[in-house]
C-alpha cells in the first residue's frame, strides 16, 4: 500500500513538471496575478490613478483626508486672475494687455485698468450680463472704437470707471441701473442733452478734467444724483437745471461768470458748493442766487468778486480768498455786521468735512475702485488720484 502511495506521487510532479517545461514563463503570470490583486490598506484611493496636487506645491495633510481646497475655475481666461475664494471677480488689471479678453457668465467684477487697450470691441460683455462693476481705467480708450451698443445688455451694472482714457465723447447708450459714472481725466468736449437719457438712478457723475464746454439740460432729469463734478473743464455757464436730489456740485476751474437768480433752489438737498477759479463778478450774481437755506459750503474764492454776495444766514462756511473784496464793505444783508478786515484771514478749507460713503464687496480689492461720493480734502488744491486718498 505504501509503494502504491508513492507511484502516485511520483506520477503526479511528472506531470506537473511537464506543464511547466511546456510553459517556461508561468512564473512571471504568477507574479503579475499576485500584482494585480494586491492593494495597500493604508491607501484610502486603491484602485483611483494619482493626480498632482492642483497648485503646484506639496500635497497638504487635507488633501489626504479627502477635503482638498477649490481647484482653479477652467474657464478664466488666461491672461487674467480668477480666485477660488471669490468666483465672481476677474482681475486683468496691470498686464499690458492691448485687447479685452472673454469674460465667463460667472463674472460680477471685472477689472481692466492700467492697461494699454484702444477699443472695446461690440459684444465683449454680451456672455457677461450679470455685471455689476467695470473698470477700465487707465488705458488708450477712444470715442471711435467703442462699440455702440457694448454696454446696453449690462441690465445691473452699477459702476463703470472710464476714466483716464482718450474718449472724446460720452459713451452709451448706457443701462438704467447704473449708479456711478466715472469719466473724469478725458477730452470730452460736450454733454449731449439725451446722453444721460433714462440713467434715473445714477448717484454719482464723475467728469471733471475733461475739455466741456457746454453741459445745456443733460443731468436736469437725473433724479438720483447726488454728486456732480464739473470741475477743470471750460464751461462758460452752468448747467441749466440742477437735479432735486444733489447734494455736492463741483464747478471750480471753470470759465463761469454768472449764476442765474434762485438757481440751486430746485436743490433743497444742495449742501456743498464750488465755484472757485471761474470769472465771477458781482454783476453776474443776482441777489437770490445763493439764499438756500440748505447750503452749508460756499467757495467763491479767486474769482472777480468786490462785495460779498448776499448768503443765507444757514450757511456755515463761506471762502472769498483771492477776489478783489474792498476793506469797506456794503454788507450783504443777513451777515451781521461788518468784519475787521485788517484781523480777517481765510478759513482752512473744508477743515475736515470729507463726506464718503462706501460698501464693502466680498472678494474685490482693497484699491480696486473708489468710495462712493467722496469728496476731496482741499477746494484750492489740485486734487490727488483717488487711489491714493
Amino acid at each position: 500500500m505504501q509503494w502504491a502511495s508513492l507511484l502516485l506521487l511520483a506520477g503526479l510532479c511528472s506531470l506537473s513538471r511537464a506543464q511547466y517545461e511546456e510553459d517556461s514563463h508561468w512564473w512571471f503570470h504568477y507574479l503579475r496575478n499576485q500584482q494585480s490583486t494586491y492593494y495597500d490598506p493604508y491607501d484610502p484611493y486603491p484602485y483611483e490613478p494619482y493626480e498632482p496636487y492642483p497648485y503646484g506645491g506639496e500635497e497638504s495633510p487635507a488633501y489626504a483626508y479627502g477635503s482638498p481646497p477649490p481647484p482653479e475655475p477652467r474657464d478664466c481666461p488666461q491672461e487674467c486672475d480668477c480666485p477660488p475664494n471669490f468666483p465672481t471677480a476677474m482681475y486683468c488689471d496691470n498686464r499690458n494687455l492691448k485687447y479685452l479678453p472673454f469674460v465667463p457668465s460667472r463674472m460680477k467684477y471685472v477689472y481692466f485698468q492700467n492697461n494699454q487697450i484702444s477699443s472695446i470691441q461690440e459684444g465683449v460683455f454680451d456672455n457677461a450680463t450679470g455685471l455689476l462693476w467695470i473698470a477700465l481705467h487707465g488705458n488708450q480708450i477712444t470715442s471711435d472704437r467703442v462699440g455702440r451698443k457694448v454696454f446696453s445688455k449690462l441690465r445691473h451694472l452699477e459702476r463703470l470707471y472710464m476714466d483716464h482714457n482718450n474718449l472724446t465723447r460720452m459713451p452709451g447708450p448706457l443701462p438704467r441701473s447704473l449708479r456711478e459714472l466715472h469719466l473724469e481725466h478725458n477730452q470730452i468736449l460736450r454733454v449731449p442733452n439725451n446722453a444721460l437719457e433714462g440713467l434715473e438712478n445714477l448717484t454719482a457723475l464723475y467728469l471733471q478734467h475733461n475739455e466741456i464746454q457746454e453741459v445745456g439740460s443733460s443731468v436736469r432729469g437725473l433724479r438720483s444724483l447726488i454728486l456732480l463734478d464739473l470741475s477743470y473743464n471750460h464751461l462758460r455757464k452752468v448747467p441749466d437745471g440742477l437735479p432735486s436730489a444733489l447734494e455736492q456740485l463741483y464747478l471750480e476751474h471753470n470759465n463761469v461768470y454768472s449764476v442765474p437768480d434762485n438757481y440751486f433752489r430746485g436743490s433743497p438737498k444742495l449742501l456743498y458748493v464750488r465755484l472757485s477759479h471761474n470769472s465771477l463778478t458781482n454783476s453776474g450774481l443776482a441777489s437770490n442766487t445763493f439764499n438756500s437755506s440748505s447750503l452749508l459750503e460756499l467757495d467763491l474764492s479767486y474769482n472777480q468778486l468786490q462785495k460779498i454776495p448776499p448768503v443765507n444766514t444757514n450757511l456755515e462756511n463761506l471762502y472769498l480768498q483771492g477776489n478783489r473784496i474792498n476793506d469797506t464793505i456794503d454788507l450783504a444783508p443777513g451777515l451781521g455786521s461788518a468784519p475787521d478786515l485788517s484781523t480777517w484771514r481765510p478759513l482752512d478749507p473744508f477743515p475736515g468735512t470729507r463726506k464718503e460713503t462706501s460698501k464693502s464687496i466680498p472678494g474685490l480689492h482693497p484699491h480696486a475702485a473708489p468710495s462712493a461720493l467722496q469728496r476731496r480734502s482741499s477746494p484750492s488744491a489740485a486734487s490727488a488720484p483717488w487711489w491714493t486718498s
